[in-house]
């Protein structure tokens, strides 16, 4: 295991900060949210009557530009790096926002919230999803990639998080629930390591380090 840094020092890393895994996904097609995601984020809304989508690791934005073009309701995309395509004209439904999903919060609840491949590079991959799927609106949907591969050093993630309500599909490294949802998993965050190589993506990515909540430290 290599030296574990925290929150700042990987935000810098160019590993996370330059990664090209999300920037130019569209909406619909072979490099899309639909197909990594598995259904399409403006049909599920329209379906349901849903009128907010929040997009955690966004990238360029591009998919939210151009879901902005017919869908009425609010849309935000956050992302650490501001290399966002420009939104054309009257588009005030569409907000795009550099932050960072350690520290950020909504300024409400979302219908639907998807992260397409950007936990890959968070540090408290755990902590980010606990703080999310919070953000749901009754009977919301969360959407994401998540290896849990890349969460080291404790046992027993998948079926924790399965005992907090959410879904697991450990072959399409897809976690999901409706929500909102309590999340409370027995782990701390240690640090992570932006030296992992790349994961099931072919991608460099992040690893996640754990331990037991009051585990000795030594």
């Amino acid at each position: 295991m290599s030296r574990l840094l925290d929150a700042a020092a990987l935000e810098a890393s160019s590993v996370v900060a330059n990664n090209a895994m999300n920037r130019e996904r569209g909406l619909a097609g072979v490099n899309s949210y639909t197909r990594d995601l598995g259904f399409d984020p403006v049909a599920y809304l329209a379906s349901t009557g849903g009128s907010s989508w929040l997009d955690l690791c966004c990238g360029r934005g591009r998919a939210l530009i151009e879901a902005s073009a017919g869908f009425a309701g609010r849309i935000v995309g956050v992302d650490l790096v501001d290399f966002f395509d420009p939104v054309p004209p009257g588009r005030s439904n569409l907000r795009l926002t550099v932050a960072s999903l350690h520290e950020w919060q909504p300024d409400g609840a979302f219908d639907l919230i998807t992260c397409v491949h950007g936990l890959h590079y968070v540090g408290d991959k755990l902590g980010v999803l606990r703080r999310a799927v919070g953000w749901l609106a009754p009977g919301g949907r969360f959407a994401a990639n998540l290896d849990l591969a890349s969460v080291k050093g404790v046992p027993g993630v998948a079926r924790a998080l399965r005992g907090c309500g959410l879904t697991y599909d450990a072959r399409r490294k897809l976690i999901g629930c409706a929500g909102p949802v309590a999340v409370e998993l027995p782990y701390e965050y240690q640090g992570a390591d932006d030296e992992a190589g790349p994961n099931y993506t072919g991608q460099p990515a992040v690893d996640s380090y754990y331990r037991l909540a009051g585990g000795d430290e030594s």
